[in-house]
């Protein structure tokens, strides 16, 4: 069996290349390729916009009579994506670059604008020197001035640079870093002292508790308080005779509404036989305590009555 990928062919012994027939296919002649639009266009019949890179089946075919340096130039043909109308632009191996031909407007070409300004200025720079030796003494001045301003604009930035190279940036960090230290250093002994007199004052506090409490149990043995309850007072016997009463301003000036229980002891009551008055007040004592209503007149004539007898009985003694 034959290879299937065969690399070299058989030639016969008798083989002429030159009896090969060759195909005669026009000059003009057109290929059909697949490329990018190379810039951004506008199409001239509908206005579609046709961004740079949309990628077309295009139409490629060698210009007649047109040449660069020996290199062809060629054309390409494309379709608008909306209208379908036909674009045409060449190849500019001069400025490689391409050139718009039919169809379209080229759009964003403000850099090449540029540049074609100013090489038309440094033509007409040029044909004017070749007429007029004047205009090149001009030109000359001029160029002398440029050349000593940016020469003057160096020399403000060598000074500059050498200002900013006299900077010893190792001597500033190395300072930087000694001051940071020194910081640290103070603040770890701040540090300390506050550690410090928070400990003393604990200390201190201690001994002050630890005193405390050694000297409360000898107080409490030597005087202990006994424990009072609120219901206490509602228990407790009433004050001895005694005691002296803490007189007012008012009792001292005026005296005493109730001195019975202070003069009980010296007072001594006669026993007497009742009279009619004194009957009569009992009487109505008595029924005044049934009923509840108020004594009449016989009772308040033999209340007084009472009262007289009572004070004779107080001035005999004294008699």
């Amino acid at each position: 069996m034959s290879e299937r990928k065969v690399l070299n062919k058989y030639y016969p012994p008798d083989f002429d290349p030159a009896k090969i027939p060759k195909l005669k296919l026009p000059k003009d002649r057109q290929y059909v390729v697949r490329l990018m639009a190379p810039f951004n266009m506008r199409c001239k019949t509908c206005g579609e916009y046709i961004y740079k890179g949309k990628k077309f089946n295009a139409r490629k075919e060698t210009v007649q009579n047109e040449v660069y340096l020996g290199l062809p130039i060629f054309r390409f043909y494309i379709k608008c994506t909306r209208c379908l109308a036909e674009i045409t632009f060449k190849t500019d191996p001069e400025n490689t670059d391409y050139t718009m031909e039919h169809g379209a407007t080229r759009n964003f070409q403000a850099e090449k604008l540029l540049e074609e300004e100013e090489k038309r200025m440094q033509k007409e720079r040029e044909e004017e020197e070749l007429n007029n030796p004047m205009k090149v003494l001009e030109n000359r001045t001029k160029d002398s001035k440029l050349e000593m301003e940016v020469l003057e604009n160096l020399q403000e930035l060598k000074e500059l640079n050498q200002r900013q190279a006299n900077v010893d940036f190792e001597a500033m960090l190395k300072q930087y870093k000694e001051f940071e230290e020194e910081q640290k250093r103070k603040e770890q002994e701040e540090d300390e002292q506050e550690m410090k007199a928070m400990l003393e004052q604990a200390q201190n506090r201690r001994l002050l508790v630890d005193s405390d409490s050694d000297e409360e149990p000898t107080k409490s043995r030597a005087k202990p308080v006994a424990k009072v309850k609120p219901t206490d007072i509602l228990q407790e016997d009433p004050q001895p005779q005694s005691k002296k009463l803490k007189t007012e301003s008012w009792e001292r000036s005026v005296g005493k509404l109730n001195t019975k229980p202070q003069l009980a002891g010296l007072v001594t009551v006669r026993k007497q036989k009742p009279g009619p008055a004194l009957a009569n007040g009992t009487e109505n004592r008595g029924i005044t305590a049934t009923t509840g209503s108020f004594p009449t007149a016989t009772g308040t004539t033999s209340s007084l009555g009472l009262l007289g007898t009572y004070s004779d009985s107080e001035d005999s003694p004294s008699d």
